[in-house]
């Protein structure tokens, strides 16, 4: 599993990171939200502190669930129902209260992944694949390494294949207003360049862009 560790308590944070380590698991850890943003892709599960030196955890939340549906577990002292509900609420998936076992921590984090992936959908068209709550995309058997708005701009094409979407409902779509063309040009070329050959992103001049192969 690739578990992204969000803890603000540095002893805490490698204890948790060798330990998830030597089960066999994927750790990326950090108490830094930006971080652990650019890491949201990456991820299959998330552990957050809800006390971070950044912000709070509920507010890192509310920026997770903008982006992705990834299962999110919550760590924290604060062992009161009126935050156990706060979490539920803001989007968490789980609670647990410290202290904790190591084995309780990663019983949860498998259910959560069992559950998570039960009922998941995925995009596909010819040899592209995109699983939106676990935010990964693939190209036969490898993995694309894509920017969150890269990642975007692949769902909106695998959403509608080989039909032609403008510009400005792609900008809609990936940004949630209009944007620079420009900007639109740089990420597209960051996906053509992630996706390699053959290019399935075909230029309809006068009336945008779409997703194709033969």
């Amino acid at each position: 599993m690739r578990i992204l560790l969000v803890e603000d308590d540095p002893g805490v944070r490698e204890a948790l990171e060798l330990g998830l380590s030597l089960e066999g698991h994927e750790v990326r850890a950090t108490e830094s939200p930006k971080e652990a943003l650019a890491h949201l892709p990456w991820a299959e599960a998330v552990v957050l502190d809800v006390l971070l030196p950044e912000g709070d955890g509920f507010s890192l939340l509310k920026e997770i669930r903008a982006r992705s549906e990834v299962p999110v577990l919550m760590l924290t002292a604060l062992g009161g129902v009126e935050w156990r509900v706060k979490g539920l609420k803001e989007g968490a998936d789980d609670y647990l209260v410290k202290p904790y076992s190591l084995q309780e921590l990663l019983a949860r984090l498998e259910a959560l992944l069992r559950r998570s992936r039960r009922k998941e959908e995925v995009l596909a068209y010819r040899d592209l694949r995109l699983y939106p709550r676990r935010m990964e995309a693939f190209r036969g058997e490898r993995r694309l390494e894509l920017s969150p708005k890269a990642f975007l701009l692949l769902k909106a094409f695998l959403e509608a294949p080989e039909e032609v979407i403008s510009k400005e409902a792609l900008m809609l779509k990936v940004w949630g207003e209009e944007v620079e063309p420009a900007t639109l040009e740089v990420h597209l070329s960051l996906l053509r360049k992630a996706l390699g050959e053959p290019n399935p992103i075909q230029t309809v001049r006068g009336y945008g862009y779409r997703l194709f192969l033969p």
